[in-house]
This record gives structure tokens, sequence and C-alpha cells, in this order.
């Protein structure tokens, strides 16, 4: 395929205006903050839209990609669905548009995954909860979603790392994917439906360079294999950049030898004590990026619905997929790209490169993984997310109330158990059900809002806490119908956003071991200041017995008396509080 060619293959497609995306235009609302969200529950309304049946194309990138012909129609699903539209921001567009899959019914799904010579951090823990989320989100509006996920396991660093240790690189790679898997196991991710290794996929990535060179698009020296940016000349329309702007050096290699500054490798020839493989032009082994186009295509096909990853992957590993993938099938297309936050430590990107970074497993030794998930989710996906103990903090004491208030419930529900329950609901319980369902459909719908999603909770638990706790709502009729019909939607919405556990009772004893881990405290300690504080009152010194109460409490730790005793609940520690309620 010669330049002129690969021109009209990669010319950009005008759509007109979506009568969906008219028909469900409203004002954008902004991110809630997060210390807000936990601390003061605002109530944000969300317009309600139901799924309805068109025979519209479907609604595609105004200014994608799109190497072949131009959008065609897509069938529409017969069925209607109960659920509000999904519209996802789509970076090659930068707006947010209808999602409308290829298939109608089935979604096909690549993010690109970790590069195994390290343990993981939390960088990573937020690209993978959040498309988790979305495949979760997906699956539960009743999509067939193929999710694919992969290993780099091939790659300078693991070569680096492994040179270190005395390791054989692939034997280091395959530890680190297994310990990988602990981390996304901890923080609830569902495993994805393929997780391809660039290692066994050599074949298909030697097949696609192969392509690119018959196509004209690439260049071999000396056993190198590098990808010509100018003959591709939809190049930087993902990221925005110009060509010019693309200096050596700047996370391009320098190379005299390439045609152009910007020019990648496909193929790097065998270099002295490194893993190699056999090919056309030479033993060595894949630049980075062609692994993904190669991998993608051969478990999703050249086009498919969603390419996801973090927003370090625009410039230029995404950038150089599409090149690639377009230079190798004119076909190839995206619907959307969709690219989460960075987590910044001190407004910084945090990475290993800068040396900044916290790993997953750092952090859920003092936090729960699903105090972890709940922090990374209380920001919007495309939003930076500052880490800091205190966000943490105030994660932890939300997801503590949230399942406290479960297991309570769920307690009085089994005091009933046997009882007869009737099938009607009183009207008021009906209409927090109903508003409960449609705030988080369409939260969720809009962009994956995950915050407000979290928010919608807010009233419903409490109710559930004023049934279970007031005397006014102890005497509610049908209080006992009422309690189970409210935990079994915020169970189901929870369990959307991957913080359903199996035993809500064994996280929450989970949540206090790490709460007393973090101020240096055991049980058999606490107890014991405890029994001061309750000699104390015995004795009438109520200071001594204030001074205790006040000393746990600034640690985080909440004392609850009552005619039984006292017991104890991990809190967020008062400087912290004082500090999220003046923001």
């Amino acid at each position: 395929m010669g330049t002129a060619s690969l021109k009209r293959c990669c010319l950009l497609f005008s759509s007109p205006i979506s009568p969906f995306f008219a028909a469900r235009y409203r004002r954008q609302l902004p991110a809630p903050d997060f210390s807000s969200l936990i601390l003061a529950s605002k109530r944000l309304k969300y317009p309600s839209f139901s799924r309805t049946v068109s025979s519209s194309p479907r609604a595609s990138s105004s200014q994608s990609v799109f190497c072949g012909v131009a959008n065609g129609t897509t069938p529409i699903p017969a069925e209607t669905k109960p659920y509000p539209e999904l519209y996802l921001f789509n970076t090659m567009t930068k707006e947010k548009e209808l999602f409308r899959p290829r298939v109608p019914g089935r979604v096909g799904m690549y993010v690109c995954g970790v590069t195994t010579y390290d343990l993981s951090h939390i960088g990573h823990a937020r690209v993978y909860v959040t498309f988790d989320v979305l495949y979760r989100f997906l699956k539960h509006q009743k999509y067939d979603v193929r999710y694919v996920r992969n290993f780099t396991d091939v790659d300078d660093k693991i070569i680096a790392r492994a040179n270190e240790l005395g390791e054989d690189p692939l034997s280091l790679s395959s530890r680190y994917c297994d310990e990988f898997h602990s981390d996304m196991a901890y923080l609830h991710c569902l495993p994805p439906s393929v997780e391809p290794r660039v290692s066994n996929h050599m074949n298909q990535i030697i097949d696609m360079i192969k392509q690119i060179l018959d196509n004209g698009c690439a260049y071999i020296i000396d056993g190198d294999v590098y990808f010509s940016v100018d003959k591709f000349p939809a190049y930087g329309r993902l990221s925005g950049r110009k060509l010019e702007d693309n200096r050596a050096g700047e996370r391009v290699a320098v190379d005299s030898r390439k045609q152009n500054p910007a020019d990648f490798a496909l193929w790097k020839s065998a270099k002295d004590g490194e893993p190699y493989w056999e090919s056309p032009w030479g033993p060595g082994r894949p630049g980075w990026h062609i692994e993904c186009s190669a991998m993608s295509a051969a478990y999703l096909g050249h086009s498919f619905d969603i390419h996801g990853g973090g927003m370090d992957l625009v410039f230029p590993h995404h950038e150089n997929e599409i090149a690639q993938s377009c230079a190798a099938c004119s076909k190839s297309n995206i619907g959307y790209w969709v690219h989460n936050g960075f987590v910044t430590v001190n407004e910084e990107k945090m990475s290993k490169s800068l040396k900044n970074f916290f790993t997953i497993r750092e952090v859920i030794e003092l936090y729960h993984p699903l105090a972890l998930r709940f922090f990374l989710i209380g920001t919007h996906y495309r939003s930076p997310i500052n880490y800091s103990m205190t966000q943490l903090d105030i994660a932890s004491d939300r997801l503590y109330y949230i399942y406290q208030t479960i297991c309570d419930c769920e307690e009085t529900l089994h005091q009933h158990h046997g009882n007869d329950l009737k099938d009607n609901l009183p009207q008021d319980t009906l209409q927090c059900i109903q508003k409960l369902h449609l705030d988080f459909e369409n939260s969720m719908s809009d962009d994956l809002h995950t915050p407000v999603a979290l928010a919608s909770i807010s009233e419903p638990l409490r109710i559930i806490n004023d049934l279970l706790h007031t005397r006014k709502g102890r005497k509610q009729e049908l209080r006992i119908e009422s309690l189970s019909a409210m935990v079994k939607e915020i169970k189901n919405l929870l369990g959307i956003l991957g913080l359903a556990p199996s035993n809500y009772s064994e996280v929450l004893q989970q949540l206090r071991e790490r709460a007393l881990r973090r101020v240096g405290l055991t049980e058999d300690e606490l107890l014991l200041k405890i029994d001061e504080r309750t000699t104390a009152r015995k004795n009438k010194q109520y200071d001594k017995s204030d001074e205790i109460r006040k000393g746990l409490a600034a640690i985080g730790i909440t004392l609850m008396d009552s005619h039984t005793g006292t017991t104890w609940k991990p809190t967020i520690p008062h400087d912290v509080h004082e500090h999220a309620s003046a923001m």
C-alpha cells in the first residue's frame, strides 16, 4: 500500500450530530470534592433518561481516525433496556459520546497492562480499578463483554532488573505477573476474559510487522525495523501533538540511522545477554508498541469498541498503536479511546521513574484494599487524584459506616427470619429505592460518575439507620420489609462498583485491625485503656476518663458506651476530621 493510498485510508470522517446527543443534552455538573462527599451529603439530581429503540446510526467519533470506508450504520438492539444511555468521554474527539458497540449487545475492550518487573503501585491500581468498574457496569447493562488486558513480559526494564538480580528475564516477569494477580484480587478486580503475554505472541507480532513492511510504512536497518511516521499523515490526532514537536530523546529513542527522529522501533535486533526470538530480519525482540496492536487484533479483531489505559499512554504508546494498526490493516478502527487521570503525590504524577510511588502492598498493609478502591473511585476517573493518608482515612471511615449499617440491618433481618413478610412496601420506601436506582444509573451512565453514584446511597443508609436505631423508626409500619428491600438494592449497587465483599462482618474486623495497626496498638492494649477508663468512671475520675477518650479519638478510635458496656470503632483521626471539614 503506497503513501497516497494510506492517506486515503486515514481521512477523518465527520458525522452529523447524533439525535441521541441532542435528546440527552444537559448541564454538566463538576465532580464533587471527595471530602465533601464523605462529610456532607450533597444531593445531586440527574434527570432520568431511558434507553430507547431507534434506527439512527451508531453514534461515532466525529473525528476518529478511521482507516477504511466511512462509518456506516450499525443496527440498534431490538429490545428496550431499562437503563439510561451510556456516555463515555472519547480522548480522540475530546468530548463525551453516546456509547454504541459495533455489534449490538457485545463489547470488545482492550486495556494496556503492566510491564512486570516490580510490584504494582497505586497508579496502576487506579487504571485497573477504573476499567474494572467499566467492565462491571457494561455487564450490568447486559452487554456480553470480551475484556482483554495484556502483560508486557518482554521489555528493556525487565531485562535490566533481571540482570541486577541475576535472574532469567522471563522467570522474573512471570513472578511479577503472579504478584499482579494477587494485587488485583485484593482490590476486587474481576479477571479479564483474556490476559495475553508478549512472550506467547511472537508469531502474531512478527506477522503484523511483515504486513507493515509490505505496505511500505516501515524500513529495516541492520536487523532493526522502524515505523516511518512520515508515512502516516494522521499521526498525532489522538494526542494533539504535531510531528515537529516529537524531538529525539524525549520519549523516543535517539538513533542517527532513523529517517525521522520520531520513528519508533517495531523490532529490535538481539544484543548479548538478552532474550531473543528468530524473525525474517534476524534474531531480536519486539519494540514496546507493536505488542498491543498485535494482541488486540488477535483477540478482538482490527476494529473493536473500547481501548483504555492511563493518560500517560496517550503519547507515545497509543498514538503509535493507531499508526501501526492502520498501517497493517486499512480497516483498523477503535470506537472509543478511554483514559484515566493520574494519581499524584504533592501534585506530581506518581511513577516508578520519579521514585515517588507507593506500591499497592505498602498501602494495603495499613488500609483495607476495599478502602483503597473506595478512595480511587471517590474521584471521577478522568480527574487527577492526590494520594494522601488523610483521604485514605476518610475513605476507610466511610466504608466502615456503610458496612456496619449493612451488618446491623442483616442482623435485624436474621432475628426476624421465618416471619411472614408482606409483599407491599410503604410509599416512601418505594420512592427512596426508585430514586436510589435512578440516581445511581444516571450518574454511572454519565461517563462513570462514580463519586455521585457513591453519594446516592447516603440517604438510603440514613433511613436504614433510622429504622434500626430510632424509636420512631422501630415503630414504622412494614419496617422489616423496608429494611430488606433497601439493603438488597444497596448491596446490588455496591456490587456494580466492586465494593461488595462476600462477608461484611469479616471486612469490618479487618478494617478494625488495620486501624489499630496505623496507630501502633494491639487490640489487647486498646482493651486495657478501655478498662482503665471504665475504672476511672466508676471512681468518678471524670477528667481522667475524658482524657483517655479524647486521646483515643485523636488517633482515630471512638469509644461507644451503652448499658452492656463500652465498645470501639475506627473513625477519622481528630486532626484529619478538622482538616477535611475545613476544605
